[in-house]
Formats: C-alpha cells, sequence, structure tokens
C-alpha cells in the first residue's frame, strides 16, 4: 500500500521553483488557486532560501552593521546543489502522469541544469519569465545584454560587492522608503504598496553568486527535447520582456527540435503575487 502512488499514477504535477531571493513561500497563492483546478504541486526551497536562509549577522540588528561587507554564508553554494535540490524534488513526483517543471526568474537557472542532468524526469519545461541559458550559458550574460539594460529597473539594489561578499544581496528589511520602493518597482509594481511590505518581508537577502555566474551547458539531446511553454510578463520591469523574447529566440534557434509555445500574462515580474489565479489558469492550460 506504501507504493500506491506510483502504481496508480495520478494527473499533472507542477514542480515550480522560485527565483532570486524568494522560496516556496510565494507561491502559496498560486498553489491554492491550481489545487482549486484540480491540480497537484510541489515548491521547490533552493539551497539557501526558505526558512533555511542564512543572514548576515547584523541583518535584523538597528542599523544593520556590516550588511555591505560580510562574507556571506552562501558564498560557497554550487550551482550543481541547487539543481540537484531540483532534481531530488523531481525524482519525488516521478510517480505522476505529467511532470511539469516551472521556474521562475533566477531559478530558470538550476531548474534548466536539473532538467539536462535528469530530462527523463520532466515531461514539460514552463519558465515563467525564467531564464533560458540555452542560447548563451550564463545568467548573467543576458543580465548584461542591451535588450535588459535599455527599461530594466532595480539596478540600484545591490548591497556591497558581490563577488567579495560571494552573493548578490539585497536589503529587503530596508527602512530607507526610495529603496523599499525601488524594489517594489522593479519587481512587484502592480502589488499595491500597502500590501507590498509582506511580501518583501519575505525575501531573503543573499543570492548565491555562484548561480548568476556558472556557465550552463544545454544539449539539443537532452534538455533540447523536452516540450517547453514560455509564459511572459508583458510589464516586467526586472527581465524586460525584451531580454524575455531574446532567450525564447536564441533558444529555438539553439534547440529547434521542441520549439517554445509562448503565452502571454500582464502585469510584472511577480505574478504569483499580483495575479496567482491567473497564473494557475495558465499553468493548467500547458
Amino acid at each position: 500500500m506504501s507504493n500506491m502512488r506510483n502504481e496508480h499514477p495520478t494527473g499533472t504535477v507542477f514542480v515550480l521553483v522560485h527565483g532570486a531571493w524568494h522560496s516556496s513561500w510565494q507561491w502559496a497563492p498560486t498553489q491554492r488557486a491550481l489545487a482549486g483546478l484540480g491540480a497537484l504541486s510541489l515548491a521547490v526551497d533552493l539551497p539557501g532560501h526558505g526558512f533555511d536562509a542564512p543572514t548576515p549577522s547584523g541583518y535584523y540588528a538597528p542599523g544593520q552593521p556590516g550588511l555591505a561587507t560580510e562574507k556571506s554564508a552562501l558564498a560557497g553554494l554550487t550551482l550543481e546543489e541547487c539543481a540537484g535540490a531540483v532534481v531530488s524534488a523531481l525524482r519525488s513526483v516521478r510517480g505522476h502522469r505529467k511532470v511539469v517543471l516551472v521556474s521562475h526568474s533566477a531559478g530558470g537557472v538550476s531548474a534548466s541544469l536539473a532538467a539536462e542532468q535528469a530530462p527523463e524526469l520532466v515531461d514539460e519545461l514552463v519558465h515563467l519569465s525564467s531564464v533560458v541559458p540555452a542560447g548563451r550559458p550564463r545568467f548573467a550574460d543576458y543580465m548584461e545584454a542591451p535588450e535588459q539594460a535599455a527599461t530594466t529597473r532595480g539596478q540600484g539594489l545591490m548591497v556591497g560587492d558581490p563577488e567579495a561578499i560571494g552573493a548578490f544581496r539585497i536589503n529587503p528589511l530596508s527602512a530607507d522608503p526610495e529603496y523599499v520602493e525601488e524594489l517594489r518597482q522593479g519587481y512587484y509594481h502592480d502589488v499595491p504598496a500597502g500590501s507590498f511590505g509582506r511580501w518583501r518581508h519575505a525575501l531573503s537577502p543573499d543570492l548565491p553568486f555562484a548561480i548568476p555566474t556558472t556557465p550552463v551547458t544545454l544539449t539539443r539531446e537532452r534538455w533540447g527535447r523536452i516540450p517547453r511553454t514560455f509564459i511572459r510578463c508583458a510589464e516586467d520591469w526586472a527581465l524586460t520582456p525584451a531580454v524575455q523574447d531574446l532567450m525564447i529566440a536564441e533558444a529555438d534557434a539553439a534547440m529547434p527540435d521542441q520549439p517554445f509555445t509562448v503565452r502571454t500574462l500582464p502585469g510584472s515580474h511577480s505574478p504569483f503575487a499580483a495575479r496567482p489565479a491567473d497564473l494557475a489558469a495558465a499553468l493548467v492550460r500547458t
């Protein structure tokens, strides 16, 4: 009886991979909406995120001493470790009829490497305004593209030198209203300012340096064989529509066997906060 799920597979299960500074928590409204549509889901915490996320020693102290200089506890975390967490989650749900791997933003790096390593565990890929390292090997390669720099917001959010502290650090607990508004405008601009506080306080400060900077090699025979969908965010000011389209075009040119099915949602980089029911409906259409 303990193995009944594998003997009697159910329908689709969505494995949800968060982006930079986020965790499984932010998927909760979308998971409720998916459940209402009869869909199962599993939200993953990448290493160093969620309840296990370490913070700089002065992060919660008055004045936040050392925030700009203290070495991150995540400085040695590797992309392989992050991808390994995704592979483990995929393996745990493989008994279901269809496994859909959904990634958001920087989560696309770990999810892509996981799919390359274990394509037999994934029936479909969904990139929700997330990085696709098929045309260019590093997340940073797309963040430095002219299509990204033209209209992106939030460039003043970084705290300290990422290479020196081993992480791309932000300050979700900042007391500076201009900083907080820049954070909202960059990632959550269609979430009202009055409710944004709950969302920003759920963020962690450090994105491991390895995630944007480690090259990922995807192959046509493994990652490229998996059917894939890209859900564009039309007013995304963190990962601009122009760079989303660039990633789609370059991935399809490099991996033509399964070109992206492209859908578009209105609004910001964070539809899981602004319109989770619409996001859930878009996911179940895949």
